[in-house]
């Protein structure tokens, strides 16, 4: 029960996602969403928990993330106990803000962002296009989470425009050209944001996962194919990916998705030890995303099916004894299911381009084009029966600048 009117629309007890707020002026806080409303928990602290009303006033979730699982779990359940308690509501309403009256921040610093290639059907499709013929996984991809260091500078909070980037390619002639992509597309994809650090050297194990990780966000991990498959080989990843990563401003505290909690699939070969999640409780998430590209949902993600899980990820990210830092991200990589209405991308919507996507419109899209809107919402099952929505991350393609 709660003394606060909601709906049952992921926004509840259930949820109470952490973001980073202004109304007219320039001061950014911490807000909780619950409800129609952002809870200001700057102003609500000054009253109830004074000890913590400067964490929450910084602007950014970087202090508050930095001081651990203890704190986080002793928010939440204060937090729960305002909204809960009516003998709180006379401190606690009037710092309630509508939430469609507030500007939304990037909520974290994000120190170092990572991306991921979990989803063994988005692997198994893109081996498929490129390598016909031939094992459509390498052969390293189920003994490890392959992924690759992207650039922590361009990564934006939703609603933040998309310039369309330039770069190099190589056009079917073979020959090589510079200009703006011509292949622009999406990823689908789940980010994890690290709230305590761990020692340089020192390994995480899949088991401390949630001593170290805060919560989780929506990423659209754009991507220029055509200037991605030129630059590509023999490094990997680079401009053809650098040039934006957006996420959504809302962290869902891992807290809210115990419910959501399932096995993932079954690992063959099975994994070196350090990824080996045998036994335990796995970190497969039931959450179920929607790709929507100028309004008309072209996808439906799942990403309880991806092989490889954050836990795991995790551990990979370590074992060298590299270090986590509060606000790194790190990302799964494109969700993609087995049904065609599942894939993340529009490269496997569209099979490389051979099968345009139709719009109600009447338009036919491969690639995006320019002043296209992408938006990607998701949802969890909550632990209190009802759901859990992540918002949404958004963005709009704009025609690339002059330089």
């Amino acid at each position: 029960m709660t003394w606060i009117d909601l709906r049952d629309d992921g926004w509840g007890l259930d949820n109470l996602p952490y973001g980073v707020f202004s109304t007219d002026g320039p001061d950014r806080r911490v807000g909780v969403a619950v409800g129609g409303h952002v809870l200001d928990l700057a102003a609500a602290a000054r009253d109830l928990w004074p000890a913590m009303a400067g964490t929450f006033a910084e602007g950014t979730l970087d202090r508050f993330m930095a001081r651990g699982r203890a704190v986080w779990d002793e928010t939440r359940e204060r937090v729960t106990g305002w909204l809960t308690d009516a003998a709180h509501e006379r401190a606690v309403r009037p710092h309630l803000v509508d939430r469609d009256a507030v500007r939304l921040h990037l909520p974290f610093t994000v120190a170092d962002y990572v991306d991921f290639y979990a989803s063994e059907h988005h692997a198994a499709n893109l081996g498929r296009m490129f390598r016909p013929g031939q094992e459509p996984l390498t052969p390293n991809w189920r003994h490890l989470p392959i992924g690759y260091h992207g650039r922590a500078g361009t990564v934006v909070v939703s609603g933040t425009p998309v310039v369309r980037p330039c770069g190099q390619r190589r056009t079917p002639d073979g020959d090589i050209v510079f200009g703006p992509s011509t292949r622009l597309d999406i990823e689908a994809e789940l980010g994890f944001v690290v709230g305590a650090p761990s020692e340089p050297g020192t390994p995480v194990p899949v088991e401390d996962f949630a001593d170290h990780v805060f919560g989780a966000c929506l990423v659209n991990d754009w991507s220029a194919r055509d200037i991605q498959s030129w630059e590509y080989v023999p490094l990997g990843p680079f401009l053809g990916k650098s040039f934006a990563t957006s996420v959504s401003p809302w962290v869902v505290p891992l807290a809210a998705l115990e419910r959501a909690r399932v096995e993932p699939p079954v690992r063959d070969p099975r994994p070196l030890p350090y990824l080996d999640d045998a036994g335990m409780e796995g970190w497969g998430l039931d959450i179920r995303l929607e790709v929507r590209l100028n309004g008309h949902a072209v996808s439906r993600p799942p990403f309880a099916g991806m092989y490889w899980t954050a836990a795991q990820q995790l551990a990979h990210m370590t074992v060298n004894g590299a270090s986590l830092r509060t606000g790194d991200l790190f990302a799964s990589g494109t969700i993609s299911g087995p049904r065609p209405d599942e894939r993340g991308s529009l490269i496997e919507l569209s099979w490389a381009g051979e099968s345009p996507i139709e719009l109600p419109d009447g338009s036919k899209r491969t690639f995006l084009e320019d002043g296209d809107e992408v938006v990607i919402t998701a949802t969890a099952p909550g632990s209190g029966g009802g759901a859990v929505s992540f918002g949404e991350v958004r963005g709009v393609i704009v025609a690339p600048r002059a330089g």
